[in-house]
């Protein structure tokens, strides 16, 4: 069953239980109102002939005359006295000798009830008569037929149910009408992502222009997910061809330098040229594992306090030796500061900057670091005097395999991509971030922003 189906006969079971709620109201209601009308009229009748209940001489109980301008002409009355015999009776029941209604004839008290007689429904009024309210001299019974009252009550309960069915029927039909027209998006939305799944296209959208409410949230959460998907896909896309692109370099190069070695023997250039690649190649698979890890939630960051200024010495002293005489590495100024994090994911931020500052940094440049509290963080900016970045290639430094200047060999930077990617990720999940200012031939900063302990 459909949803459009589903929600249809809701709506036709809410509207009818509701006229079905209302309708059983309205009827209790008329039937006691008709009940308390009827009742009304046999008590009145009963008090216009109460005082003309008389006792002859020999005790018997009898009614002079009936009071014919008091009483409405569908109501029948019968006076029974202590012996059972009938003394008197409205002119329509002078040829029933039997009690209207045998069955309460015997009441110690006013009774009312119903009877059938002729095929007629009747409600019948007893009223035993008492003297000084112990002795039970006779019997009075008031009756009228409730056949107006009967085919009033049988009109309106009809007339309800149909106006139940047909009132939930039109609300089933407008429903159905409505439910069409509001779901025409869902169907939209359905057919793109079937599109989406047989073409591989995630560039496809749901257009929808409709008001802001629900469904229009849905389709835009559903777009902004196809277009989430699509940067992902792309994404992968680049980093498989990444990938593919790094690792076949490596791996030509050492299968060159050994095809050379098989011919002309050993040599040491070939041979150091082969332990680089694999290096690198090495590097490349430890740092793939390392962001699928990350990405996958099993790599874990232990957070302990830190002397963030004994971490940054000691990356200084392991960088001097990467510099060499080639580049000048100074610590301009430092401050003593401790955050809570992971000592050896922070060393691994900052030996990938500096590393990266020293690389790109020609022979004779300086590279500065420093350190300083500025209110409730630390900040660490790495400045060198490189050939700096293009703006346009400033939003994409993070990326995965980005290499703004393309034209680089690897000699001269020696990466493949993937430092900075790792440095921003633990960055990002110390609540800190890394902030870039590049101007081409003016060299770069980036600059560490991590929160202090305690705060």
């Amino acid at each position: 069953m459909s949803f459009r189906t589903r929600l249809t006969l809701l709506y036709a079971m809410i509207t009818g239980g509701m006229l079905l709620i209302f309708g059983v109201l309205i009827y209790f209601l008329i039937d006691t109102l008709i009940n308390q009308e009827i009742n009304a009229t046999l008590d009145s009748t009963y008090q216009s002939i109460q005082g003309r209940l008389d006792i002859d001489s020999s005790g018997r109980l009898y009614l002079s005359q009936l009071p014919t301008g008091t009483i409405d002409a569908h109501v029948y009355v019968q006076v029974w006295d202590m012996d059972g015999n009938l003394s008197n009776a409205s002119g329509e029941l002078v040829g029933l000798s039997e009690p209207l209604d045998p069955g309460n004839f015997n009441a110690v008290q006013p009774t009312r009830g119903e009877i059938t007689l002729d095929d007629v429904h009747m409600r019948v009024l007893t009223v035993p008569l008492k003297v000084e309210g112990r002795r039970t001299i006779g019997v009075v019974q008031v009756a009228t037929p409730l056949v107006i009252p009967d085919l009033v009550k049988r009109t309106v309960l009809i007339v309800l149910i149909f106006a139940t069915a047909f009132f939930a029927g039109l609300s089933a039909l407008v429903a159905w009408g409505s439910l069409g027209q509001i779901l025409i998006p869902l169907r939209t939305a359905t057919a793109t992502a079937n599109q989406v799944v047989h073409a591989d296209d995630l560039s496809r959208r749901i257009p929808y222009s409709g008001r802001p409410d629900e469904i229009g949230q849905l389709i835009e959460a559903f777009n902004r997910s196809l277009a989430r998907l699509e940067r992902l896909f792309n994404a992968q896309q680049r980093f498989l061809a990444d990938v593919s692109h790094e690792l076949r370099t490596p791996l030509t190069v050492i299968k060159l330098n050994a095809d050379l070695i098989r011919k002309m023997g050993p040599d040491r250039e070939l041979l150091d040229s082969i332990t680089e690649e694999a290096d690198r190649l090495r590097r490349l698979v430890g740092d793939l594992l390392l962001l699928a890890n990350a990405e996958s939630g099993k790599l874990t960051i232990s957070m302990k306090p830190v002397d963030l200024d004994t971490v940054l010495i000691e990356v200084m002293q392991e960088m001097r030796l990467l510099a060499g005489d080639h580049v000048q590495l100074k610590l301009t100024a430092i401050d003593q500061v401790q955050v809570n994090g992971d000592r050896d994911r922070l060393k691994q931020v900052f030996i990938n900057l500096i590393s990266n500052a020293i690389k790109y940094t020609p022979e004779g440049g300086d590279v500065s670091v420093n350190l300083r509290r500025e209110a409730n963080q630390v900040q660490v900016n790495i400045h060198d005097t490189g050939p700096g970045i293009p703006a346009k290639d400033l939003p994409h430094i993070f990326d995965r395999f980005y290499r703004g200047e393309k034209s680089r060999t690897r000699a001269k930077t020696g990466g493949y991509g993937l430092g900075l990617s790792i440095a921003n990720w633990i960055v990002d999940k110390h609540g800190g971030s890394i902030e870039v200012d590049s101007q081409e031939g003016q060299g770069s900063t980036f600059s560490v922003l991590l929160p202090l302990a305690g705060v």
